[in-house]
């Protein structure tokens, strides 16, 4: 696995370090030892999959509250999209800044999301395929979210935002 750390601390790019041959390539996606030698949670409980029909479909800005928050390792499989991490570790010398990283099911890029970070993306084509796996299992009582357009976070998300559920649409916006 190949790390390369983002302008947000605790936040990685993780991409594939290929063994490649006649019969293509093997990787690993996922390495308890290695995530735990970047100083990252290699807790894993939960994969989920979400799959977008349409291109400019935003699904976030997720995350869970203390004592649920979770890590997530985001990879796209099918299609493109654009993967975003906001800091809302008060005490996080970046906190609300955020990065985004476009991953593809061709470039096999993962983005790691520490906990205390807002999670979200925007498909960039249609039917597209995210895998995230968690460190925490899903607990309904403590998910919540922030605005994909709040002001205070700035997002440039690449393309026009055509399908977002009710609930992200309505997220409160950070208090200044």
């Amino acid at each position: 696995m190949l790390f390369t750390e983002t302008a947000i601390k605790g936040v990685y790019l993780i991409g594939l370090e290929r063994k490649e041959d006649h019969r293509g390539f093997f990787a690993r996606a996922w390495c308890q030892q290695e995530l735990e030698a970047h100083g990252l949670n290699p807790s894993l409980v939960q994969v989920n999959v979400g799959f977008s029909l349409k291109k400019g479909t935003l699904r976030g800005m997720h995350f869970q509250r203390h004592p649920h928050q979770e890590a997530k390792l985001v990879r796209c499989t099918m299609g493109q999209i654009f993967d975003v991490a906001v800091d809302l570790r008060p005490d996080s010398p970046t906190y609300r800044q955020w990065v985004g990283a476009e991953l593809t099911a061709d470039n096999r890029t993962m983005l790691y999301v520490p906990e205390g970070c807002a999670h979200g993306y925007q498909t960039l084509q249609d039917d597209a395929e995210v895998v995230y796996q968690t460190s925490h299992f899903f607990a309904a009582t403590h998910a919540t979210g922030v605005r994909f357009d709040d002001p205070s976070f700035g997002i440039v998300w690449p393309l026009a935002v055509e399908v977002i559920s009710e609930m992200d649409k309505v997220w409160p916006l950070m208090v200044p």
